[in-house]
């Protein structure tokens, strides 16, 4: 049986969302979305990890018995995480060192594991590649969304040191939102964290009631 590619990418990126749906990585949403560049630069460090370790699990499933798949699957992020972290550290040491710890801590998040468990495990390479990589852009989507609102909120900038962090060809995408004084600071700490995270799950079931409320209208009215 073929796979379907869109229903894949609907569901990594807005669906199953793993933040805004499920609600698993939550450490690194919360913790590094003080910026949307800050987001943007956790949130792709994680695709990258997702889809060549969703891709690992696809290709060695039939390899791996039932009884030890849950430390191999462990094995497999822990290698590309290790692979991430070093070439971070290399390339792009600005965002290195402001992400820290958390970059080793992706072995430790509950959403490539739990994609590896329920997909990868189960479907053929290419599909679980492409799974990971979408389950991982909305990781990414979401970061930057709790990260984009707090930074507009909390200190009037948009992607604020994206060149800096992420290399001067992201110079263009530094926004200042409000002026130079504007600033909200509950925002850009912990508590505002959970605040926008909260509010952008509530409209997120927003948005999925009213989608699902005009298409059992438009379904009614077809049947009609």
């Amino acid at each position: 049986m073929s796979a379907d590619y869109g229903q894949i990418v609907k569901d990594g990126l807005w669906k199953n969302n793993g933040v805004l749906c499920m609600m698993l990585g939550l450490c690194p949403a919360m913790a590094m979305t003080g910026t949307a560049t800050n987001g943007l630069g956790m949130g792709l460090a994680t695709t990258v990890v997702m889809a060549s370790s969703s891709l690992m699990v696809a290709l060695l499933r039939n390899y791996v018995t039932h009884e030890i798949r849950i430390p191999t699957y462990i094995l497999m992020v822990a290698t590309n995480v290790t692979v991430v972290d070093m070439v971070m550290n290399a390339w792009l040491h600005e965002l290195y060192k402001v992400l820290g710890l958390f970059i080793p801590l992706i072995v430790a998040n509950c959403l490539p594991l739990a994609r590896m468990e329920a997909f990868a495990a189960k479907e053929r390479p290419l599909p679980s590649l492409v799974d990971g990589t979408c389950v991982g852009l909305g990781f990414t989507f979401a970061l930057v969304l709790i990260g984009g609102v707090r930074e507009i909120i909390g200190q009037g900038t948009l992607f604020a040191d994206a060149a800096l962090l992420l290399g001067p060809a992201f110079k263009v995408i530094e926004l200042r939102i409000m002026p130079a004084d504007w600033g909200i600071l509950v925002m850009i700490l912990p508590p505002g964290a959970f605040l926008v995270a909260g509010l952008l799950v509530v409209a997120k079931r927003m948005i999925d009631l009213a989608a699902s409320g005009k298409t059992a209208a438009a379904g009614v009215a077809t049947s009609a």
